[in-house]
């Protein structure tokens, strides 16, 4: 249940995120087009667009952490055992906590600061603008502490204990050879030829 409801928010944010990026290019594209065309503008178009930005960055970051996204370096934790690849995920994990810790306190108080200062341009609340951090850190800080808890309780598998990849190729690369495993693994089991294994090739 927990889980649909958080794959359905991260949808939801990927969703926010492909509207808010047409806004932006609407708001930009016709900017341009109105300053040389007609020798006018959209007033609001870049205080809007740099406040969209900031959000889909922030809100981008979240559904990052749920699909284990983030890029980092794997060198030396795929190397160790299962105990010290729970111990590096642990330690990982609460150190990321404090940061996200950090980030909402600063966040917080900077959306408190700004509550009553209005935006040049639109004239809405800058509190609008520093609450991205204020969403970016509870959302985060949730999954965190929901992937912290899958470890601790022994419920996550040896391959979720290395969550990030050198590169987005070997994420892929990684991605490819399992599906060719499973195409060899049901190609035996039923006792046909298995497939050629040049396909990442």
């Amino acid at each position: 249940m927990l889980n649909t409801l958080i794959d359905r928010y991260v949808r939801a944010i990927n969703l926010f995120i492909a509207l808010a990026l047409g806004v932006m290019v609407v708001l930009v594209f016709g900017n341009v087009v109105l300053r040389y065309a007609f020798n006018s503008g959209i007033t609001v178009s870049e205080e809007l667009s740099r406040w969209l930005f900031v959000w889909i960055t922030f809100l981008g970051g979240v559904a990052a952490i749920k699909e284990n996204a983030h890029l980092g370096t794997d060198m030396l934790v795929s190397r160790l055992p299962v105990r010290g690849k729970k111990a590096c995920m642990v330690a990982g994990h609460v150190l990321m906590l404090y940061i996200t810790w950090l980030f909402f306190d600063g966040s917080w108080k900077q959306t408190q600061i700004n509550w009553d200062v209005e935006a040049p341009v639109t004239g809405a609340s800058m509190a609008i603008f520093y609450a991205s951090g204020v969403v970016f850190s509870v959302c985060a800080g949730f999954l965190l502490v929901l992937q912290l808890l899958r470890v601790v309780t022994g419920k996550a598998s040896e391959d979720e204990l290395v969550m990030v990849k050198e590169s987005e190729e070997q994420a892929e690369l990684e991605a490819l050879q399992a599906e060719l495993a499973r195409e060899n693994a049901a190609a035996q089991a039923s006792g046909q030829t298995p497939p050629r294994s040049d396909r990442g090739s």
